[in-house]
């Protein structure tokens, strides 16, 4: 019998493999054996770190309660290896992004896959929970034409949502991020959009149109809003889990009539949702995916084996990191 190794977090700040035999092909199942997944390091660092509400769901892939030991992730790419006798045999070989948890194979009924465009490497389809999710922000933040927009963090989905911004004919496009190879990750055609790169948010005071909180740091929603000007718009990307930070509320934002947006990838904005779902968005993130090609992003890859290594350097050094992923 076929076994798997799994990523489990069994406590704050401790991760294990462990290996189980997998369950019998089912006739409506495939077996996916497990080409490399990405590790999100934002909420997957807040489930390393026990700083994750408890009884409260991340992600519309998880619907148990997040509580230790917890087998987390969502960025899988595989290859169908076997399949079930009913199964379609036009899946059989094929590359496909699963909203799995870390592990080297596993069985699911086919409609819990997305099959990845031939255009696309593997790695680059890793990012397609990201790519997703900065797709909605963009579409949540609805920038204009000529509006001036200010990124606060160039992670991953800072760095995505950034290139999705660099798209649209804006007056200008600053991004802030206090690390400099990643502000200088970014890759934008400078000829047609202004771009400006800044280290901290040291800036003119309500100068932005339209600010995204991406930097995962409750007390930079501060810095968000007062650089946004009169009925202005701020699109919190980031999920804080447990931390908390004082956000001043009581000066000039009283009489700003700036909108606070709460923007989270599980649901589509209800101004949209008559005309976009679910799938409508994939292909568009699959589609940016191939105009951006953002593999170039990823800084280090682990094998399976040495899970621990891998979340102890975002923990401890996050600094040197962009993207990390495993390879199976």
């Amino acid at each position: 019998m076929k076994a798997a190794k799994t990523l489990f977090f069994t406590a704050p700040q401790r991760v294990e493999l462990r290996e189980a035999p997998l369950p019998a092909l089912k006739e409506d199942e495939v077996l996916v054996e497990t080409v490399c997944s990405a590790i999100s390091a934002g909420t997957e660092m807040l489930v390393y770190r026990g700083q994750f509400p408890q009884m409260q769901d991340v992600n519309d892939a998880f619907s148990s309660d997040l509580k230790y030991p917890l087998a987390y992730g969502y960025a899988c790419v595989g290859k169908v290896c076997e399949l079930g006798k009913s199964v379609n045999s036009e899946w059989k070989d094929k590359f496909v992004f699963a909203f799995q948890p870390h592990t080297s194979s596993f069985i699911v009924h086919p409609s819990s896959l997305i099959p990845i465009p031939d255009s696309l490497s593997s790695e680059n389809a890793c990012f397609l929970p990201n790519m997703e999710t900065a797709v909605n922000l963009v579409q949540d933040g609805a920038p204009i034409l000529g509006e001036r927009v200010l990124v606060l963090g160039q992670g991953v989905v800072g760095l995505l949502t950034a290139s999705l911004l660099s798209e649209f004919p804006l007056e200008n496009l600053t991004v802030v991020d206090n690390l400099d190879f990643r502000r200088k990750a970014l890759q934008v055609d400078t000829e047609r959009l202004k771009v400006e790169r800044h280290s901290n948010t040291n800036l003119q005071p309500s100068s932005f149109d339209l600010v995204y909180e991406l930097t995962g740091s409750p007390s930079a929603l501060n810095d968000a809003i007062a650089h946004t000007i009169f009925s202005g718009r701020v699109v919190v990307g980031s999920w804080y889990g447990q931390k908390r930070a004082e956000i001043d509320l009581g000066g000039s934002f009283h009489r700003s009539r700036i909108k606070l947006i709460s923007s989270q990838v599980s649901t589509i904005s209800p101004d949209l949702s008559g005309r976009w779902d679910k799938s409508r968005r994939f292909e568009t993130a699959w589609k940016a995916l191939e105009r951006i090609q953002p593999q170039k992003w990823i800084t280090h890859r682990f094998p399976l084996d040495d899970v621990a290594k891998a979340y102890q350097l975002l923990d401890e050094n996050p600094q040197e990191t962009i993207q990390v992923v495993f390879e199976y």
